[in-house]
């Protein structure tokens, strides 16, 4: 991904928090209740995660095409630089594992790579908006979703073509069967930066008036997966933008921009509205791709809801960051220096468990693992629906 305060009188940004305060004990024992009616069964056995996105997703798509990322990046988990925009996990990992599936290799990482249980298409600093001269100048990664589709299309042709063949010697146990792609889940998280973009480049009525387009290409990339064989879709919409520490440090809000926790509330305006394009899109493709399931996560809400209550859940300086702060002469998290001829890198704070934010523009491993134990479970989800009981959606005659 690109490098990448709300007043009480303005209800739609208060309420992911006060909803999750006031009704998250009611609200969750109803969500249980209506799971364990309409879907009683055992969890789903997806075969695969195919997952399409950007940094908030990426495992190592743009390490293995334009180069590593430095130290520190994945010293929590990995213990060394995983190919990940964080100090350990991804939302995308946590969502793997909670399938019982193995963590998700990159589609453009080579080396030692399994796409027996899925691929990650996701790439940093790519839009769901496919690239054009104007923001591929401003940085942004070419490989957008049109991209990423592509990707995803000459995997499942090239499969598809090998167990066509006579020889089937070159079939290794690192691919999928033909067949199950139709019994995969698909990931997508995208959007963020479509709006870094446009909230740099544009006022904020442009930016809004740019999200129908972008919207109209992501359901198209949708339709295209469906007529692909794809037919369980996790959607993730975009968090909240004004919260993240490098724009709330680099364009800091004038005091009747800033909500009650400091985030720029114009930003947050801007993420709400695309959210809120995105649902309504979400739910005209379910009424036309029959026999597909459509899940729209609130990420969103989840992000603010810990960002808002940070303290509570052991979080500290909701708005600061671990690595790659000033202290290090404003050596970002992403970047090296070479001081009296020695490479040098950022360095991170001591404890990133206690921190939301990594590197000021993704989360640390822990506040990804907080993240996902909330959307895992349905409450945060349309329809609300457990992640392992997705499948059931489509009923007995689809898996």
């Amino acid at each position: 991904m690109k490098l990448l305060r709300l007043k009480r009188k303005k209800p739609p940004l208060e309420m992911p928090s006060l909803a999750l305060k006031k009704s998250v004990v009611v609200t969750t024992i109803v969500v249980a209740i209506v799971a364990s009616f309409l879907y009683p069964s055992r969890g789903c056995q997806f075969s695969a995660i195919y997952n399409f996105g950007d940094s908030n997703s990426d495992t190592g798509a743009v390490s293995a095409a334009f180069g590593g990322l430095p130290p520190p990046y994945g010293k929590t988990f990995f213990g060394k630089p995983s190919g990940r925009y964080s100090d350990g996990r991804l939302i995308i990992d946590f969502i793997a594992e909670s399938l019982g599936l193995p963590l998700v290799n990159a589609y453009l990482d080579s080396i030692g790579s399994n796409f027996s249980h899925g691929a990650n298409f996701a790439a940093s600093g790519s839009t769901m908006q496919p690239v054009n001269a104007k923001l591929y100048g401003a940085g942004f990664n070419p490989f957008s979703l049109d991209v990423q589709l592509l990707q995803f299309e000459q995997l499942k042709d090239r499969i598809e073509e090998l167990y066509t063949q006579a020889d089937i010697s070159r079939i290794t146990n690192n691919l999928p069967k033909p067949e199950e792609f139709s019994k995969a889940l698909y990931i997508l998280d995208s959007g963020q930066n479509d709006l870094h973009y446009g909230l740099v480049t544009m006022t904020r009525k442009q930016v809004k008036e740019s999200i129908p387009y972008i919207i109209s290409q992501f359901a198209l990339y949708i339709e295209k997966l469906y007529q692909r064989g794809a037919r369980v879709f996790w959607i993730h919409n975009t968090g909240p933008i004004g919260c993240l520490p490098f724009f709330v440090v680099t364009y800091p809000p004038r005091p009747e921009d800033a909500d009650r926790n400091g985030c720029v509330k114009s930003y947050n305006e801007v993420a709400i509205e695309f959210n809120k394009q995105l649902k309504e899109q979400v739910s005209k493709l379910r009424t036309q791709l029959s026999g597909a399931a459509l899940f729209y996560v609130d990420i969103f809400s989840a992000k603010y809801s810990l960002i808002s209550e940070a303290s509570r859940y052991g979080f500290i300086n909701p708005l600061g960051q671990c690595c790659g702060d000033s202290g290090d002469s404003g050596l970002r998290c992403w970047t090296t220096k070479i001081v009296n001829g020695t490479e040098i890198f950022a360095t991170s704070c001591t404890d990133p468990s206690k921190c939301i934010s990594w590197d000021g523009i993704h989360y640390t491993e822990a506040a990804n693992k907080w993240i996902a134990n909330r959307i895992l479970d349905g409450f945060l989800t349309d329809p609300p629906v457990p992640l392992a009981k997705a499948c059931r959606s489509l009923g007995s005659s689809d898996r």
